[in-house]
């Protein structure tokens, strides 16, 4: 088994410990302020791609070898990939402390180069393999749009360095969160999800035409809030675009419905059930905010709203699914690496016990009441309810992700 995805993965767990250092040092203060500034850039960009996009990068190019039964097209091109990419973030992350627009330039360039031969080695794998599904064209337009995503913040640093595109540079900004949020972690989760949870419930013979349906509707959403974006034309063709994501996330939630009831295991392990009820309670967040903006569709880009919605999605969905879905394949992956060749040989430790299943279950219970904590603090807009949230979850997340990494003395 290659080390890439490894690497990938540590390091992505360093820079889930390191988010919620930082978060710890600040207090969490930093939800507070406005976050187009050098502190919420930098606190944004070390959640999104020093943590989320790193482990969920590590997680496909090992999960991208179970879904085609092939390998990647370049392990070179991984390290190469990796090595870019973790320059590009360091650098970007220090240009934001120092607030020096030449330095997250010339660093913002080693991650678009890393994300573009990320996207190319996906796609020539992709291509060769020829398994076209609602698994892999989830997966190929996750690619995508991480793409476009970094493509569009180069764009930004090009327009706000020179001012070659006068009025751009906000719509560029809409475009790019919507596109790195909802394309590139929601077509990857969505898609990977009708993989793994099938594997993990032992399911079979369940219909796919949700998925399909699911995917129409959630590249739909995400193309119609790019325009609305980048033409200016927000009011009406936002809500659109959130009236299509919401739907498409009940039909997910309805489609892991149909995978659990085709289970043939009862007991997936609770960082799979908890991803279950997380995409339920996900929805219905999705369809309160769908009624609430409809008394007026400016109430979506409210700075309230929008700090609120991105915590739910970004810090509740995707996070706690990435963590979720991490306690069963970190122990798969490094089980299979140190302990495959001898499995069946006496004094050869079990899968099952490389990481407790108490310690999940109650690791992700707390990291959720944290969570809640922390939204209704948002909710209610009182800075000490939101401080002590902030501070409860940074705790117990780092407590969680130890229990994970120790994974890899056992």
């Amino acid at each position: 088994m290659s080390r890439l995805p490894f690497l990938f993965i540590l390091t992505g767990i360093f820079g889930f410990v390191m988010y919620h250092a930082f978060s710890l040092l600040s207090l969490t203060g930093w939800l507070g302020d406005e976050l187009r500034g050098p502190e919420g850039w930098f606190h944004a960009h070390l959640f999104v791609l020093g943590w989320a996009t790193m482990l969920a990068m590590g997680a496909v190019y090992q999960l991208i070898h179970v879904i085609l039964q092939s390998n990647i097209y370049s392990v070179f091109l991984g390290y190469c990939h990796y090595f870019l990419f973790t320059i590009g973030i360091t650098g970007m992350l220090y240009g934001f402390i120092r607030a020096d627009v030449s330095w997250i330039a010339g660093s913002a360039t080693f991650a678009l180069l890393g994300i573009l031969s990320f996207g190319w080695n996906m796609a020539v794998t992709l291509s060769r393999a020829s398994q076209w599904n609602p698994v892999t064209i989830s997966a190929a337009c996750a690619c995508l749009y991480l793409v476009l995503t970094g493509l569009s913040g180069m764009l930004m640093g090009l327009n706000f360095a020179f001012g070659y595109w006068d009025g751009l540079h906000d719509r560029l900004f809409g475009a790019h969160i919507w596109m790195g949020t909802l394309g590139w972690f929601g077509m990857l989760i969505t898609g990977f999800s009708y993989k793994m949870l099938p594997m993990f419930y032992l399911s079979h013979d369940f219909s796919i035409r949700l998925q399909k349906v699911v995917l129409l509707l959630w590249n739909a959403a995400v193309i119609t809030g790019v325009v609305a974006f980048l033409t200016g034309i927000k009011g009406g063709l936002l809500w659109f675009a959130l009236l299509l994501l919401t739907t498409a996330l009940i039909c997910y939630v309805y489609h892991l419905e149909q995978i659990q009831e085709k289970r043939h295991k009862s007991n997936p392990g609770p960082g799979i059930r908890w991803t279950v009820y997380i995409s339920r309670a996900f929805a219905v967040y999705a369809v309160a905010l769908l009624i609430y903006a409809a008394q007026g569709t400016e109430l979506l880009l409210h700075p309230r709203v929008v700090l609120l919605s991105g915590w739910v999605y970004l810090g509740g969905w995707v996070s706690l699914t990435v963590l979720g879905y991490a306690s069963k394949i970190v122990p798969f992956l490094w089980w299979t690496h140190k302990y495959g060749k001898l499995a069946g040989r006496p004094g050869t430790p079990l899968m099952a016990g490389m990481l407790s299943e108490k310690k999940v279950n109650g690791g992700l219970l707390a990291m959720i009441a944290a969570s809640l904590l922390l939204v209704s603090g948002m909710i209610i807009n009182l800075a000490e309810v939101m401080m002590v949230g902030g501070t409860l979850l940074s705790l117990v997340s780092i407590a969680y992700i130890a229990n994970i990494a120790l994974v890899f003395r056992r």
